[in-house]
């Protein structure tokens, strides 16, 4: 555990982390960003606390120690529960543990948690102080929405802080848009609500003591750097990420200052090669890990020959690595040309 804990506070892996995604961050994604930066923190999908408790534990926690740094995100509203489910995701190896306040789905709402929970700071702060109890030396966050439905951020947010400090959090990720609950869909709630990058600035201010990340609209490593540069002290990049995931190729020089080149797209890809022919003896299809690798070469000669020989292959019996190094030829052909 020591080693484990210094690994994650000599890197200080959320000053650039890549955000929790249903149905995007899965292992498959997280073994391919890896390829990308050796130093960002990961996350998981959020998981709920009950289907750590009850369910599948192994399919659903299942990681490799390649993916390291890696944040396992909770959601759920019982404490006790949260708290077991933090000591079992301590134990799998995660280095971190969030809870979600943000999730605006009506699956999340109907279970009373995520960005329901900004309205319920109290139960927030007993769930977050219980599961700092029972993770011990691994930290916990808490990542949360400026504010929901008719709520006034400037004066909820601070508040929610203050509660979320008084319960022992440290560190707090917050998604600069309210979500609404009724009447926008996941997809519209981070799209939709404007952005107020200015808000998460003016917490940071407020709170000096508490390590916060922005996270909401931030496309590139040009906006991270500026972010960090005026004292936020961490930044979370999403949908930007998942879609042109070369991006990461530069972070651990720039945001973390590691000594090194950047990583190319085209080494991202063949270190997953191995990977793939593992999973594929275990029966995993491909297209489920190369569904988070179409976008590798976004914005490079060879892009759309790429996502169309995986998108259109993929699918079929047997493909493997040998399908990923065609579609990778036909990208430096591309190129060439």
């Amino acid at each position: 555990m020591a080693d484990k804990d210094k690994r994650y506070s000599e890197l200080d892996a959320s000053r650039l982390s890549v955000a929790p995604m249903m149905d995007w961050t899965d292992r498959h994604c997280r073994m391919f960003h890896r390829g990308f930066t050796r130093r960002a923190l990961l996350h998981t999908e959020m998981v709920t606390a009950a289907a750590v408790l009850c369910g599948d534990r192994e399919r659903l926690l299942a990681h490799h120690p390649r993916e390291r740094p890696l944040a396992l995100q909770l959601g759920g509203s019982d404490p006790a529960m949260l708290a077991a489910a933090a000591r079992i995701g301590v134990a799998a190896g995660y280095d971190a543990i969030d809870l979600n306040v943000g999730c605006p789905s009506d699956r999340v709402q109907s279970g009373c948690f995520g960005a329901a929970l900004m309205r319920e700071p109290r139960l927030v702060a007993e769930c977050a102080a219980a599961m700092i109890a029972a993770a011990g030396p691994v930290p916990v966050s808490v990542k949360c929405r400026i504010g929901v439905d008719e709520q006034d951020p400037e004066a909820v947010l601070p508040a929610f802080l203050a509660t979320l400090a008084g319960a022992g959090v440290r560190r707090v990720a917050i998604h600069a848009r309210k979500a609404w609950l009724q009447g926008l869909s996941p997809k519209e709630n981070r799209e939709i609500p404007p952005l107020d990058h200015g808000l998460v600035l003016r917490m940071k201010a407020a709170f000096p003591d508490l390590a916060i990340v922005i996270n909401g609209g931030i496309t590139d490593l040009d906006m991270a750097g500026g972010f960090l540069e005026r004292g936020l002290d961490g930044v979370m990049i999403g949908r930007a990420a998942y879609r042109t995931p070369a991006l990461l190729g530069a972070a651990d020089r720039r945001i973390f200052g590691a000594p090194g080149r950047d990583v190319e797209p085209e080494a991202a890809v063949l270190a997953m090669l191995p990977y793939i022919e593992a999973e594929r003896m275990r029966g995993t299809g491909l297209q489920a890990v190369t569904r988070h690798m179409l976008g590798a070469f976004q914005g490079r000669p060879g892009a759309r020959a790429w996502r169309r020989r995986l998108s259109e292959n993929a699918h079929r019996p047997g493909a493997g690595p040998e399908l990923v190094e065609a579609a990778l030829a036909l990208v430096g052909e591309r190129a060439a040309a």
